[in-house]
């Protein structure tokens, strides 16, 4: 019996209830199923009789007496007992509990998988890095945060599009190429421009494509300088982001805003909306009226848009794309952007509370790491690949909220001990897999399933602890915290390292004699390494079968 299947029970007892004339109370739609702090109590606790005691006119342990009548006789149910002002203690038969193996292995990849944001359309934004340089180490926490969120939304059944903004736009744009090109003849770095051995490989690249661009004087150069270097930029960056595990399905270009008129049309459907003045030759947006500090610009006395114009446009876009739901995925040193954004949704005619979402992350710092040979004065997010692996980098930063400070030890990442979350968990599933190898050459099979064999306590725990897995990848995507997937992993492990030392999957010694409770201990051991893969999939994270 899983969690779910709990709380269903408990909900149909419930309107059982209601439908006898026995209590008189409207039914949640969920009834909330939680492990008792001590396991003495139960395998699972719910305070549902305190919750709606008072409302059906009767004392919460009446009202919890009568639901454990009835929960008493709920097929694989083994006890149930009321506690203090009204909890319910349940425990679970063997067969019902050790069940829930067999539900795991059938399910497969689906195992954790939910309905909760079925409906949900959503543009998950993140890295947005500009396409001016490689990506550094702040962009590293943003990819794994923003693609661990994109991962567990999914899950829980929400339509989810990945998207990075592309910043191509600008005089930034012009820097770059004049940086290219001073590189080119040798010239050095123009004021403002961009140094690094990057530069040099770009201009290298350029000029293999095109070499008729050195000969141009510069005016007449820099538009197709701009263009190659700026596609060799872009190319190393999804190249990065690829062997980091981390994929779009949508690259989105400024420049693509303002060559479509998208910007003129934002500023005459904002006028339509009524948000817009004119003031001293430029056009304004009243921000104000929604929680904004100031009025912005959108164009300014000159007839230029404003980088604001291009948000606005951009918000517009993902509106008319059907997505009702933006959450966009900010550094920390963007606080000033949260209450100007959700401003343009309003402005827009949406709910600045329901279909714009702005998350801001915090600095990470690695101990030890150098700065980029390449870019001079960034830490490199291929480097710090190269140096750490991506599957530490991203479960290390997939274990924390986006809104704490990391500072990571990279002794400890590469350590291959239990104190290094990552080796833990991963060691856990190579561990279970070499466990059903081993099973397969003494002649363990999953052909028969006796759930009533899986009596030991860390058999009780751990399926207790694997009951717990799609509700907390729900939990993850209703709060945006992939963290949780992590920390769970990591309970997973330690009850699975328990049970293995405690409990024999195989025959043990000569003894060639496969038991009824060997084949059960290869279902529970085969669930254990489905919701670790599972989990591990939704950070981003390999799950090797071998270490």
């Amino acid at each position: 019996m899983t969690l779910e299947e709990l709380s269903a029970a408990i909900s149909a007892c419930l309107t059982q209830a209601v439908a006898a004339g026995e209590i008189s109370v409207d039914i949640p739609d969920v009834v909330r199923v939680e492990r008792p702090k001590s396991r003495e109590h139960g395998d699972w606790a719910t305070n549902i009789a305190l919750q709606l005691g008072k409302k059906a006119g009767m004392a919460p342990r009446d009202f919890a007496q009568l639901l454990a009548n009835r929960l008493a006789e709920v097929p694989g149910v083994g006890a149930v007992d009321i506690a203090g002002p009204g909890f319910l203690n349940i425990t679970l038969d063997a067969a019902a509990a050790g069940e829930l193996a067999r539900t795991i292995v059938e399910a497969g990849k689906a195992y954790g998988t939910n309905d909760s944001l079925a409906g949900h359309v959503v543009n998950m934004e993140f890295v947005s890095a500009n396409p001016t340089g490689p990506l550094h180490i702040g962009h590293t926490r943003w990819a794994a945060l923003g693609d661990a969120i994109a991962r567990v939304l999914r899950a829980s059944g929400a339509d989810v599009t990945s998207e990075y903004y592309i910043n191509d736009a600008g005089n930034q744009m012009n820097v770059f190429a004049r940086s290219v090109y001073n590189r080119m003849h040798g010239l050095p770095v123009p004021e403002g421009g961009y140094p690094g051995e990057y530069i040099k490989e770009l201009a290298d690249i350029v000029e293999a494509e095109a070499p008729e661009l050195k000969g141009l004087d510069e005016e007449t150069a820099l538009p197709q300088i701009r263009e190659l270097a700026y596609k060799a930029q872009m190319a190393d960056i999804k190249k990065t982001l690829a062997d980091f595990g981390v994929s779009f399905d949508v690259f989105f270009s400024e420049t693509s805003l303002h060559e479509g008129g998208a910007v003129a049309d934002a500023v005459a459907r904002l006028r339509e909306q009524g948000h817009i003045f004119d003031q001293e030759g430029a056009v304004w947006l009243r921000t104000t009226d929604f929680g904004d500090d100031k009025n912005r610009v959108l164009i300014r006395a000159n007839g230029e848009p404003t980088y604001f114009a291009a948000d606005a446009a951009y918000y517009l876009s993902k509106k008319d794309r059907g997505f009702t739901e933006k959450i966009y995925l900010l550094g920390a040193d963007h606080h000033g952007y949260v209450n100007r954004l959700k401003a343009i949704a309003a402005c827009a005619g949406d709910d600045k509370e329901k279909n714009i979402e702005v998350l801001i992350g915090q600095l990470i710092s690695v101990n030890g790491a150098k700065l980029s040979k390449r870019a001079g004065n960034i830490i490199e997010l291929r480097d710090l690949i190269d140096w750490l692996g991506a599957d530490a980098l991203r479960y290390s930063l997939g274990r924390f909220p986006a809104d704490s400070p990391i500072a990571l030890d990279p002794e400890q990442l590469k350590k291959n001990t239990n104190d290094n979350p990552v080796f833990y968990v991963q060691y856990a599933h190579a561990r279970s897999a070499a466990a059903a190898r081993n099973a397969a050459e003494k002649n363990v099979t999953r052909e028969s399933f006796d759930a009533s064999e899986l009596t030991d306590p860390t058999e009780n725990e751990l399926l207790a602890v694997l009951g717990q897995f799609p509700s907390v990848v729900a939990g993850a995507a209703e709060f945006r915290e992939p963290h949780r997937i992590a920390r769970y992993l990591e309970q997973v492990a330690g009850a699975y390292h328990s049970w293995y030392a405690a409990t024999r999957i195989t025959p043990i010694g000569e003894d060639t004699n496969v038991l009824p409770v060997h084949s059960a201990r290869l279902w529970l051991n085969d669930a254990t390494t489905t919701v670790l893969a599972n989990g591990l999939e939704l950070l981003g994270v390999s799950a090797p079968e071998r270490m």
